[in-house]
């Protein structure tokens, strides 16, 4: 873990909570928090799409293969390899992140401001047929190779079928191994018309690369249909599998029209001390969201408008927002390049939406593939957890006790918030309130009181100015009174006493 400095605008509230999304990034839950996931990035405007697929293949090279319906034949500049450094910039950048504020110190507030508180096969490049023709058909199966290329390391065939058993023949004879449970799978693709985007490794290219893992490939293709095929994939799946989709549009948010999109649960105050287990902290409360949501939805974890006149890309950032030359290879292809100067936000120009996508799916869970729509919704969402470093300075002040009675609530809420998220039993950290029980139940804040002096007796009485002594005050009264007297009797009538 690293700590990143964002912005140190904390806001005063009374020195216990923090406004907007202004603060420190400290952690942020990547997808490989998730061992059987894989990563798909999608760009999306008008009917034109670009799919760019991360193997999540282990193994030896040799044995891999991947068949990934598509909705018409591609053509050889619609295919490349892309820089696999692309997916691990936007995990990085749209990864679910835990934040820091602190603080304000109680007795550094201004006293007056608290008067107010509240408290196995062979998949070499000679087994893929080379008599073959482009466009030619094995009639007995029912299976055309629409197209044939060589792309990098990997050769690629686009294939057309008439029916699953044909094909599933097909691909065996040509050395794949097909899951039991993959004709039942292939037949609704072949009755929609799709084709299969066929792909294997030419070891030799491979190693010339010197490349350790296999790199993504990227297709473009314009079709009506904007979906993603899962189904196939989860003919030979033994559970389930997590996929992470970073899906742009010159729009606002992506979602699925056949499953529900749900944000995930965010922006809530956790305790401190998740900031050494975030990962399980993340882990546990997808889950349990995925749990009570029944299994069968897809959740938002970060969506945020990056279009090029939008100086704000994140709030706070987890890494530098992706740059012109990283949408590129991103397939963002509508985006244009820029020079924005020092206070521009960006190297492109054009609208663009970033919308991360979280799916847990299995065949029982997700029977259908995924239907995406780009809608106008451009609201900010982010999964964000929010940690709340308690002050730890001098406590000898009035304003103290408020600030500890409203620390421990907050501290109490932030248990209740760490139990409902998760589902941790939050019984066990009690510990984490006490100090600051013990410190209330102290008083250490009574000295700031006004206090009572007694008197002592060795230390002789001031000596007053006469007009502030009690004599003075006492001889005004008489002089008055005397004064009062004299002027009533002399307007009083005479009275003549006769002897």
């Amino acid at each position: 873990m690293y700590k990143q400095l964002i912005i140190s605008l904390l806001a005063f509230s009374y020195g216990l909570s923090a406004s907007a999304f202004c603060g420190f990034y400290v952690a942020k839950a990547d997808a490989d928090l998730f061992n059987t996931k894989s990563e798909v990035i999608i760009a999306r405007s008008g009917n034109q799409t670009v799919i760019t697929m991360a193997s999540d293949f282990s193994g030896e090279v040799k044995d891999f293969a991947m068949v990934v319906p598509v909705p018409v034949v591609l053509n050889e500049d619609q295919i490349r390899v892309a820089d696999p450094a692309i997916f691990g910039k936007l995990d990085a950048y749209s990864g679910p992140r835990l934040v820091e504020y602190f603080d304000e110190e109680p007795c550094e507030i201004y006293e007056d401001e608290w008067d107010d508180f509240d408290g196995g096969f062979d998949s070499s490049a000679d087994d893929w047929g080379e008599s073959e023709e482009e466009g030619t058909a094995d009639f007995d199966l029912g299976v055309t190779i629409e197209a044939k290329y060589k792309v990098g390391e990997y050769d690629i065939l686009i294939l057309s079928a008439k029916e699953s058993n044909g094909l599933k023949k097909w691909l065996i004879q040509n050395e794949y191994q097909i899951p039991k449970r993959a004709e039942s799978v292939l037949q609704p693709y072949i009755n929609n018309g799709m084709k299969f985007f066929v792909v294997k490794v030419d070891l030799k290219a491979f190693e010339a690369t010197g490349e350790a893992n296999l790199r993504p490939l990227q297709i473009t293709f314009q079709s009506d249909k904007f979906m993603l095929p899962i189904r196939l994939g989860m003919a030979n799946a033994r559970g389930d599998q997590d996929m992470i989709v970073y899906a742009f549009s010159d729009q606002g948010r992506i979602e699925t029209t056949n499953y529900r999109t749900l944000d995930i649960p965010t922006d809530a105050e956790i305790p401190t001390f998740v900031q050494e287990k975030f990962g399980e902290f993340y882990k546990d409360l997808f889950e349990k969201a995925w749990k009570t949501e029944g299994k069968n939805v897809v959740f938002t974890e970060y969506g945020w408008d990056i279009s090029g006149e939008n100086y704000t890309k994140c709030d706070p950032c987890a890494s530098t927002p992706p740059a012109y030359a990283d949408l590129r290879e991103a397939g963002v292809f509508w985006v244009e390049g820029a020079d924005h100067g020092a206070w521009g936000g960006s190297d492109y120009a054009g609208d663009l939406f970033i919308t991360r996508l979280h799916v847990r799916y299995s065949q029982k869970t997700f029977p259908q593939d995924l239907i995406f729509q780009v809608t106008p919704n451009t609201d900010h969402v982010q999964g964000r957890y929010i940690m709340n470093h308690p002050a730890s300075g001098d406590m000898s002040c009035q304003g103290a006790q408020a600030y500890l009675k409203g620390l421990i609530e907050r501290q109490e809420q932030e248990l209740r918030n760490l139990e409902k998220l998760t589902g941790w039993n939050t019984a066990k950290y009690q510990s984490y309130i006490d100090p600051y029980r013990k410190q209330l139940n102290s008083g250490q804040w009574l000295k700031a009181l006004p206090q009572k002096k007694e008197k002592d007796k060795n230390v002789p009485l001031p000596v007053l100015p006469v007009w502030q002594g009690p004599f003075f005050w006492w001889l005004l009264v008489i002089l008055g009174s005397g004064l009062f007297f004299s002027i009533k009797l002399r307007r009083m009538p005479k009275i003549w006493y006769f002897r």
